[in-house]
């Protein structure tokens, strides 16, 4: 299910920034506007990571 997030995120990313690309011009507010994305993006992926790290103890049974 993690990759799934992980793609969508990517998409999601991916879309936002062609959309700012648009007008064929990159001003400031877009580089701001896509490294947050980007930001965003990659503590979800993290915390999706984290998590996975986190669901398996030591006796292999899931963590609550």
């Amino acid at each position: 299910m993690d990759d799934v997030k992980k793609g969508y995120r990517e998409a999601e990313e991916n879309t936002k920034e062609a959309w700012r690309k648009g007008d064929g011009e990159e001003d400031l507010s877009d580089k701001v506007g896509n490294a947050g994305d980007d930001a965003r993006k990659n503590l979800g992926n993290l915390g999706d990571d984290a998590r996975d790290a986190a669901d398996v103890t030591d006796n292999d049974e899931p963590r609550i």
